[in-house]
């Protein structure tokens, strides 16, 4: 599918996020080294745990008001707000001694706008697109969103500690340039919205869940997605700590590659094969069954990751780390379409903010691994992600195309 045969909405959806997402990668991973240096290693511990709860329980908010009004305005509100919270950031950098608790309740009220937005921002994918042309969609944006990360951290990189102000204040034009760009070109084209059926909104916010939690396929598919996902989570995590702990040092001339940086070498090798091949992956995989291809890229990205979680010589770390890098590029679009798929019409923003908690259990999971990675041998911790990866498979898969199944069935009784 072409650029230009893609309707508006994508394009403006994959645009903005692109730029929003360059925004997040520039100055989010550096938040616990800004409140660590003014504050603390502790108060900012504490600080970004509590931000990490209240995006947690917004979200659902967030699904939940996608669905009862339209989105185009949800989106305008919300990122306007956003991009006000960040100007507050950027002023409070801009006395000698910082207003460090302005930019605290600043990022805080950031976190909440950008939590509500979200759902709504994620559903506009799936009203504007087909299950025929998903795939290609989520492909595209699975690319930007790693060019877009690969861009931030670079400039984050780069104008952070010298040129924080600045950094900041360029990241203060671009975010109030996104609800003026969604207020120009995004159309809000779903009719269908969603009813209050109870009196008391919180009533009818857990109700409308309730229906999510009781769709059992795609509760396995968010349940596998989990155990998928905290395998990548793992190498910013546990691999990560056991490489800056037993990794021997690899030398090029004079240049010492230690446990950090073969970790981000790593990560740069993800971004960099996302960049390069996700459209030739894209291309191949397009002639084949899906249901083979999302199995075939759960096996190398399974057996990728399981290797990486143990191995300590370079040139295995890099074979495998591409290989499950490549197994993402094959299982996801795949994945992502066939969820989306699944969503009823009028509570796509409420099934969007429930296949968010992949996400969150996976951190946990990631996280539970460095305990656990204090008891068990590298090699033993290979078997506890292989199996992990084993159980996502299965409930991914089963979760999708059972659903599938479950949809013919009613389709052939109409």
């Amino acid at each position: 599918m072409a650029w230009k045969e893609y309707p508006q909405n994508i394009k403006v959806r994959l645009i903005t996020s692109f730029f929003n997402r360059a925004i997040g990668s520039s100055v989010m991973p550096f938040m616990a080294l800004f409140f660590a240096q003014h504050k603390g290693a502790i108060w900012a511990g504490i600080f970004l745990v509590i931000n990490v709860v209240i995006s947690f329980f917004i979200n659902f908010i967030g699904g939940y008001i996608s669905d009862r009004f339209p989105r185009k305005k949800i989106i305008i509100l919300s990122s306007t707000a956003s991009a006000l919270m960040f100007a507050l950031m950027t002023v409070s950098l801009l006395p000698d001694q910082k207003w460090i608790v302005l930019f605290a309740i600043s990022y805080v009220i950031f976190t909440i706008t950008s939590s509500l937005g979200r759902p709504a921002v994620h559903a506009v994918i799936i009203d504007s697109t087909t299950p025929e042309n998903r795939k290609s969609v989520y492909a595209l944006d699975y690319w930007l969103v790693n060019l877009a990360m690969a861009i931030g951290a670079a400039l984050g990189g780069l104008l952070y500690v010298n040129h924080q102000l600045e950094l900041f204040i360029a990241l203060t034009v671009v975010s109030i340039s996104l609800p003026i760009a969604y207020g120009i070109w995004l159309q809000d084209t779903r009719v269908k919205l969603l009813e209050k059926k109870h009196k008391n909104i919180f009533v009818d916010l857990l109700q409308n869940y309730k229906v999510a939690f009781q769709d059992k396929p795609f509760v396995m598919a968010v349940a596998g997605s989990m155990f998928i996902f905290a395998a990548e989570f793992s190498l910013n995590s546990y691999i990560g700590v056991r490489l800056a702990e037993e990794f021997k040092s690899v030398f090029v001339g004079d240049f010492e590659v230690a446990g950090i940086r073969m970790l981000s070498f790593l990560n740069i090798e993800n971004m960099l094969t996302v960049v390069v091949l996700t459209f030739f992956v894209t291309k191949i995989t397009d002639k084949f069954s899906k249901r083979k291809m999302l199995l075939l890229g759960l096996f190398l990205y399974s057996v990728g990751y399981t290797v990486v979680t143990s191995a300590n010589i370079w040139y295995v770390l890099v074979l495998f780390n591409g290989l499950a890098t490549i197994g993402e590029l094959i299982y996801s679009p795949i994945a992502n379409a066939e969820k989306a798929n699944m969503m009823p019409e009028d509570k796509r923003g409420s099934y969007s903010a429930f296949s968010n908690l992949s996400f969150s259990g996976a951190d946990i999971i990631a996280r539970a691994a460095i305990i656990l990675g204090a008891f068990l041998i590298p090699t033993m911790m290979s078997v506890y992600l292989g199996m992990i990866l084993m159980a996502g498979t299965f409930l991914l898969y089963s979760g999708l195309f059972s659903a599938n199944k479950i949809q013919n069935k009613k389709n052939l009784s109409a």
